[in-house]
């Protein structure tokens, strides 16, 4: 009796495990598809190094749980399409700069002329307690998240014939600049003549002389090949871009907190990797320049000091209309603050 007991107990127990490994639920996986527009050159693309390094460390800390599917070379449409992909939820997540200030007026902030004096005080800044409350506003304004910053870089101008050390050397240049009200305020304080040309047509332009310049990051100058066209560059920095790496809320909010901080992290990850990436880029792109006959000019504080007075007050005039002027107030305090960091 005893031994028939014992026997149905052990066939019902058997029963109940293999009833409730058959009903327990599965455990929760997620798919992350994350766009860009760039290159999916690892070697020339920041944005490209960026997407990786988020796959492989979601993929490293998620344990399988998350599957990061990373469409470049604008796959799923430019900045603008993919952006407005995130923000309706038919994508995870993607990266971009110069769009950002269709969806968030704000984001121009950082396009204030001669902002930051170097790579170190843009990082603080970021990094810190503006970049955040920036982030905040983004996400109260628009339903996305901000993830990180990367960044676009420093902008640099180019020149044909005339090298440009000051503002005074600008003076009735024609100089190729990105179809946006605050480049063109910018270019007219410096009394250049700014001329909106779409990127792909910008080589031809310099090359038949349609325009005298144009400015643009040195990864991109090197990119396009603009140094068979212009053997003149300053590094005057005159605005620095940021690379906006965006998440849809409500995939953002339907993560578990664990796989929240997987993916917090590896965005942070990512971000660094496109900086030190990018910054490689630069440096390497400033040899190849030299090497190509290319005028590489480094102008003083003084000279910098003359286009900073020459372009920051019209700017500012034409953000006041745009954004917060207390915005404007607070960046240009952050940025104090970081230099008295350092």
């Amino acid at each position: 009796m005893k031994h028939s007991f014992k026997l149905f107990s052990q066939i019902a127990l058997a029963a109940l495990a293999s009833c409730a490994s058959f009903t327990a639920p599965a455990q929760n996986k997620f798919v992350i598809k994350i766009a860009h527009s760039d290159s999916v050159d690892l070697s020339t693309s920041r944005k490209a190094v960026m997407a990786e390094a988020f796959a492989r460390e979601v993929k490293s800390n998620s344990g399988g749980r998350i599957d990061v599917q990373v469409f470049g070379a604008g796959a799923l449409g430019g900045e603008k399409d993919l952006v407005e992909g995130v923000k309706n939820g038919f994508i995870q997540a993607g990266l971009a700069s110069g769009v950002m200030a269709n969806f968030f007026p704000s984001a121009m902030i950082t396009d204030l002329p001669y902002l930051f004096p170097n790579d170190d005080i843009a990082d603080k800044v970021m990094d810190g307690p503006f970049g955040q409350k920036l982030a905040e506003d983004f996400t109260a304004a628009t339903g996305m998240h901000n993830m990180c910053f990367g960044e676009v870089g420093f902008r640099h101008f180019s020149s044909g014939k005339t090298p440009i050390h000051s503002p005074k050397d600008l003076a009735g240049l024609k100089i190729r600049v990105q179809e946006t009200p605050l480049y063109v305020t910018e270019m007219k304080a410096l009394g250049a003549q700014p001329t909106p040309i779409a990127f792909p047509e910008t080589y031809t332009a310099l090359q038949t002389g349609v325009v005298d310049g144009q400015e643009n990051p040195i990864p991109t100058i090197i990119f396009a090949k603009f140094y068979e066209v212009q053997k003149h560059v300053i590094l005057d920095g005159h605005n620095y871009g940021i690379d906006w790496f965006v998440m849809s809320d409500k995939f953002y909010k339907s993560l578990p907190a664990d796989l929240l901080k997987v993916v917090s992290d590896a965005a942070k990850v990512a971000c660094s990797e496109e900086r030190k990436a990018n910054r490689t880029f630069t440096a390497n792109g400033k040899k190849i320049l030299a090497e190509k006959g290319v005028t590489v000019y480094t102008p003083t504080p003084a000279e910098i000091g003359q286009f900073r007075a020459a372009t920051q007050p019209p700017v500012i005039e034409f953000l006041k209309t745009k954004v917060d002027p207390k915005l404007i107030d607070s960046i240009q305090l952050a940025v104090k603050e970081a230099e008295g960091k350092k």
